[in-house]
Formats: C-alpha cells, sequence, structure tokens
C-alpha cells in the first residue's frame, strides 16, 4: 500500500464518518486557539524567534512534532537513523543558542562592573585593534583587486618620459594664470598616471662620481645644442657639447669661470676663499635659478651641500641637468607660494641673474628670501642691476636697485659688499633689530598665528616669518661642519629629544648601512667570478650618487651614510601625515623637503639611484588614505633611474603585501627576514633597464 505523499501523516490512517467529522472540529479548533496564541506572542517573541529560526532553518523538527490525526508524526513515531542524526542536530543548535545566551548575558554584566580606568584600557585597546583591522582591510584591499591590478603595467606614452605631473605651464595659461602663477604645482586626481615611464631613446647608465659630476650622456636629458649656445646664464654657458656627451667645465680661465666665481663671494664676505665658507659657518646654500648646476658642484667638494632649484621647463631644464650631474635638486618657484622648506633652513641663499625681479609685488619675494634664511645668513645676488657702473647710463636699473636696496635695509640686512655686478647682503643675527626700525618702515612680523614653522605650499606672506622660533640661533653660534651633524644638548631640547635617543639612533642606522651594504653586494655581484669560499666584494663607495629617504626622521640614514665615507647625498623627505622632523634635519647640516606622498614629487624622471623608506607604509595606512600603494610604486618608479634600487623597511604583513605588487612593475624582488625583529622584513627591489627601440 503506498504512503501518503502529504506533509504530518501517520503511517496508518483510521476511516469512518463520525470520526473524521470530530477530527475535522477538532483540528478547526485547534487551529484557531494556536492562531490567538501566535497573534499574542507575536510581539514579545518576535525579536527571539528569527535568530532561532535561522539557526534551526525552515524545516525544523518543531513544524512536525504532531501529526493531523494526534499521534506523533512520523519522522518521531518512526525512530530512523536519519531521524536521529537531526535530533542530534537540533540538540546541539539548542546548545550553541544557550551558549550565545549565557555568553552575551556575562558579557553585558561584565561590561557594567568594570571600573572606568579600566574602560579606558579597553577603549584604547579597540581603538588598536580598530587601527590594526583597517590596516589588515587596506592590505586585502590592494589584493583583492585581483588580477587587473597585479598584472603588468603598461608603459607610458613617448611624450611622458620627462614628464612631470602637477606641472602644466600651457595649461595653467590656458586657466588665465601670469605674472609667474603660470609655473605654480597644481595637483589633483587627475595627475596620477599608473604606468610606467621609459626612458629616453639611447638612454645610457649615468657615469659614476666624481666623473658624472661634470660629464653626461647628451641623450639622457631633452636638451638641444641650440638651447646650450643660447644660454644667457653664467653657469649655463660653461657646457660643451662634445657628441654624446656634455662636459661641464669646473675651472676655466674665462671672467665667469665658476671657481674665481666662488673665491670673488668669500672674498666679498671677508674670508680668504671658499674653503672657509664651513668657518664662517656656511654648510647648506639654497641655489634660486641654478643653471646647470656648477656652482653647487664646485662648492660640493668643499664640503657645502647647495640645493638647486628652478621652474619647470618642458625642455632645457635646469634642474633635469643637475639631477642628471647627480647634484642636489628639486622643482620650486617663488612666484606665489612659499617653497616646502622650514623658516631658518639655510645658510646661503644664491641668485646668479635667476629671472626673478626682487622690487616686484612690493617686495614680497625678498621677505622669503629672510624667511629661509637662518640668523646671520648671505643673500648673493648677482645681476646686471646692482652693477653700479651702469647706473648711470640705465636709469631704470638704477630706479630697481633703490627699491631693493631700501628694502633689504627695511628687513634688519647689512650689506656687506657690492663689486661688479655682485651684492652680499648678511641677515640680521638679532630679533630686537625689527622693533628698532621706524614705526611704518619695512614689513611688519608675522602674528603668531600667521608664523607657521613648515609651511606646504602656502601662499607668500608680506610678513616676517621665523622671529618667534625657538630655532633662532645665528650661524657663527652653531657648531661648524661635520660637528653640527651632532646637536648638542640645548638644540635637541627644542624638539623634546635627548642626546642618548640621537646616539641610539645614530647606532641603528651604522648597523643598518653596512647590512643594506652587505645584502647589495650578492645582487650586484651575482656573475662576479671567484673561488669557492672567497667573499663577494663590497659594492664601490662611490656606487650610488644621490638617495631618497621617503621617511627620514632624524635624518639617520643620511648622517650613517657620511660617517661610512660613501659618496652620496640624501633628500631627506618627511611626509606631511607624520612627526615633523625636517627642521631638526636641516639644522643638522642635511637637506630635505616637506612632501605629500599621494602627490608626485616635484622633479624629473630618472632622479634618484636609490630610494629608501622606513616605517612609510605603516605611515600611509594609519591614515585615511587618498591613494594606494600601487600609486606609490608607481611614483617610486617614475623617481627611480634605470637598474637603481629599491629598500624598504616595514611590517612583515605590509612588506608582504607590497612584494605582490613589485611583479606588475617589474622589478627584481625579494623579502628579507630580519634576525632582530621577527615583526619586521625588508624588500629589497632592482628596477631594470628596459631599452625603448628607436623608430
Amino acid at each position: 500500500m503506498a504512503r501518503p505523499m502529504h506533509r504530518g501523516s501517520s503511517g496508518a490512517r483510521i476511516s469512518g464518518g463520525s470520526n473524521d467529522f470530530w477530527d475535522s472540529q477538532m483540528k478547526d479548533k485547534t487551529d484557531k486557539e494556536d492562531l490567538d496564541r501566535r497573534a499574542s506572542s507575536d510581539q514579545n517573541s518576535f525579536a527571539f524567534r528569527i535568530p532561532v529560526r535561522l539557526l534551526l532553518g525552515e524545516n525544523s523538527p518543531s513544524k512536525q512534532g504532531v501529526g493531523e490525526n494526534g499521534f506523533a508524526s512520523e519522522p518521531l513515531l518512526a525512530v530512523t537513523p536519519r531521524s536521529r542524526h537531526k535530533l542530534t542536530l537540533l540538540l546541539l543548535k539548542l546548545s550553541l543558542v544557550l551558549i550565545v545566551i549565557f555568553a552575551l548575558t556575562g558579557s553585558f554584566w561584565w561590561t557594567i562592573s568594570i571600573s572606568t580606568t579600566s574602560r579606558g584600557h579597553i577603549y584604547h585597546g579597540y581603538r588598536r585593534l580598530q587601527q590594526e583591522l583597517v590596516s589588515d582591510l587596506w592590505h586585502i584591499g590592494e589584493l583583492s583587486l585581483g588580477s587587473s591590478r597585479l598584472k603588468d603595467l603598461d608603459f607610458c606614452p613617448q611624450e611622458s618620459e620627462n614628464h612631470v605631473p602637477c606641472f602644466n605651464v600651457s595649461e595653467n595659461l590656458a586657466l588665465g594664470l601670469s605674472d609667474g602663477n603660470e609655473y605654480d604645482r597644481n595637483c589633483g586626481q587627475a595627475m596620477r598616471q599608473n604606468c610606467l615611464v621609459l626612458p629616453p631613446v639611447n638612454y645610457k647608465i649615468p657615469l659614476r662620481w666624481p666623473t658624472g659630476k661634470d660629464v653626461i650622456w647628451s641623450t639622457n636629458v631633452k636638451l638641444t645644442a641650440q638651447e646650450v649656445l643660447s644660454s644667457g646664464s653664467m653657469t649655463k654657458r660653461m657646457m660643451m657639447l662634445e657628441e654624446d656627451q656634455i662636459s661641464f667645465r669646473s675651472a676655466s680661465l674665462m671672467f665667469d669661470g665658476v671657481e674665481d666665481y666662488s673665491h670673488q663671494i668669500a672674498e666679498m664676505i671677508g674670508l680668504r676663499n671658499e674653503s672657509n665658507f664651513i668657518q664662517a659657518g656656511v654648510r647648506t646654500i639654497l641655489d634660486i635659478g641654478c643653471g646647470y648646476g656648477s656652482f653647487g658642484a664646485h662648492l660640493f667638494s668643499k664640503q657645502l651641500l647647495t640645493m638647486c632649484i628652478a621652474n619647470y621647463e618642458a625642455s632645457g631644464s635646469q634642474v633635469q641637468l643637475t639631477l642628471e650631474r647627480g647634484l642636489p635638486a628639486m622643482i620650486g618657484s617663488f612666484t606665489s607660494k612659499q617653497l616646502p622648506y622650514p623658516s631658518l633652513s639655510f645658510d646661503m641663499l644664491h641668485c646668479a641673474r635667476c629671472g626673478i625681479d626682487w622690487e616686484q609685488r612690493d617686495g614680497i619675494f625678498l621677505i622669503e628670501v629672510d624667511r629661509l634664511l637662518k640668523p646671520g645668513g648671505y643673500f648673493v645676488w648677482t645681476s646686471p642691476i646692482t652693477n653700479a657702473q651702469t647706473f648711470l647710463r640705465n636709469k631704470v636699473n638704477k630706479k630697481r636697485w633703490d627699491i631693493v636696496h631700501d628694502f633689504a635695509e627695511n628687513l634688519c640686512w647689512e650689506m656687506l659688499s657690492q663689486q661688479d655686478e655682485t651684492v652680499i647682503w648678511k641677515k640680521t643675527s638679532k630679533r630686537n633689530c625689527y622693533s628698532s626700525r621706524k614705526s611704518g618702515s619695512g614689513p611688519s612680523l608675522c602674528s603668531k598665528g600667521h608664523d607657521i614653522e613648515s609651511p606646504y605650499y602656502r601662499p607668500l606672506q608680506a610678513c616676517i616669518g621665523g622671529t618667534q622660533s625657538r630655532r633662532w640661533i645665528p650661524i657663527e653660534q652653531r657648531t661648524t661642519w661635520p660637528s653640527r651633524a651632532n646637536l648638542n644638548k640645548s638644540e635637541l631640547a627644542i624638539y623634546g629629544l635627548h642626546q642618548q635617543e640621537l646616539a641610539e639612533d645614530a647606532e641603528t642606522w651604522k648597523m643598518a648601512v653596512r647590512n643594506y651594504w652587505s645584502l647589495l653586494s650578492p645582487l650586484i655581484f651575482s656573475d662576479h667570478p671567484k673561488r669557492p669560499g672567497d667573499e663577494d666584494p663590497s659594492p664601490p663607495y662611490n656606487m650610488l650618487r644621490n638617495v631618497l629617504d621617503m621617511n627620514a626622521r632624524f635624518g639617520g640614514l643620511n648622517s650613517a651614510l657620511l660617517e661610512a665615507g660613501k659618496s652620496v647625498w640624501v633628500m631627506n623627505v618627511v611626509p606631511t601625515n607624520g612627526p615633523n622632523y625636517l627642521p631638526l634635519i636641516l639644522d643638522r647640516g642635511f637637506v630635505g623637503v616637506l612632501h605629500d606622498w599621494c602627490e608626485p614629487f616635484p622633479t624629473y624622471p630618472r632622479t634618484y639611484d636609490m630610494v629608501h623608506a622606513q616605517g612609510l607604509l605603516s605611515v600611509e595606512t594609519d591614515q585615511q588614505r587618498r591613494c594606494t600603494i600601487l600609486d606609490l610604486f608607481t611614483e617610486i618608479d617614475r623617481l627611480l633611474r634605470p637598474e637603481g634600487w629599491v629598500i624598504i623597511h616595514d611590517k612583515a604583513s605590509l612588506i608582504e603585501s607590497a612584494r605582490a605588487l613589485t611583479t606588475g612593475l617589474k622589478w627584481d624582488a625579494r623579502v628579507v627576514e630580519i634576525e632582530s625583529n621577527s615583526d619586521e622584513k625588508l624588500l629589497i627591489c632592482q628596477k631594470p633597464f628596459f631599452k625603448k627601440q628607436a623608430n
């Protein structure tokens, strides 16, 4: 006999009219009572029944307990292995529900009973876990983008080989910007391009120092012979185009030889020669409109560090050629924004026919010079306007000179000397000079709210800045270089640091530099023929000309490289979203800049031989990001010359996430364990040299 196919029936059914009628009435009555009971309890049990239903499922045994005839339904009547299995699952689910209820109840009462102090600890712990969760989600997001993001990046178009994002003069002109504002830096989301910038056709690896400082490959830069010959700057004219090379003459019998010129400046200050600049307290120099860096190249051999800044140029760029020589340089404009350096940053500012009309805009450019100069620092200006012998013939120049001369006097500058086309002023070392000026003469002092020590591309200010800084220390009172790199107790106290902290930081970086060199040795000399048992040779001291330290902190890497005798300079970058120790770095006699790493760095492609970043990924992931690791790595690739190196030191999880992205960048990469710290790792990469074929 076939079993009925309806739910809730038993194996046998009792027939008969009276029984059927009684069963039907009883069923209707029971259904009505059940409906009333359910309606009265719906509101009280709704919140509880939903999770239970989710746990038990729609076909839970509770719906099958009693059949239509008043007997137990089949699953409970016929005890089969399957029914026993379902019953076991039911009991397990009910147990789980009870455990969750008890756990939540206990947690609730425990939370109420904890003290206020405990709540604070728990809150901070919760915040820490929350930050770690955000960081982990960021990493997961990077990797979960899948093959579309992890595939090899495409190469940028040919016109991007010298592209610098955020600088577009023609676009700025179209927007109506003029009077120098067309050279402004304007960054936006559209400026970012995730593609790999190829080097020019016939690009060659730069020559090592010291040769590479005076000779570069002409195919590596965008410069024509006509631009060389038509150049008006004294340093630009000191070039010779020879077949596929450009040679820079650091010494010449010409009247504008850079050696004679720097010697003249020293004598005008009252020194015997330029070798005595350090004894006068000069170590760092900002060279405005630097030509092609010959002034800084000559002084580099005297242990003087010169940072070149100039406007963006699509072709014949002063900054690009200076960087190709391996010298410090970056794109920067005096026209409308404050430079991203702290107040009281440099010992000397130099302008040799730099193209700035200092008398314009009520002297606001000279006010920016004053802000950047340390107390007692020097401003050197070489221009036909300063030549007194031409004043009788050129009344316009005489008027312009008078404006600059009078304004400098109102800034409390002392004019030391005027010779030929060069004039030198010395900034006051005494703050009370400003209060002793005649009422209404010269610009006023910035209020405390406007005297920002480290502005980031803020509009130029018409007030004198830096006067309220605790770093107001005349250069002649500072320790001379190289002892200056180790700040004394009172100088460190300005930053809330102790000498022991700086000493420990120095020891850490000394060890790091030794480890970096030993790690790079087998990579660089992997094909070096040697007998079994022989050690790999160390990389040469001049393997690197420059290093970009993306998260410099105290400038420890810079200091360690110098102490190790490496022929290298470091661009110390302090991220805008981290602790700002850039004033300390500059006070130590190094060069550096403030920068937001979600924006392109103000320099040309193929600038640096090595890029280093310790803890940068951690700094970036702790913030609400506007960019990704891939954006960051694409920018690193643009800044790095072919065959250049990348060293990233960070948390192990971040390093693994970063390692996954290097494949798309075509970098040769490997992860290195750090024995003393299992929570951190090193990522060492090398950018390959992709040669573009000539059409």
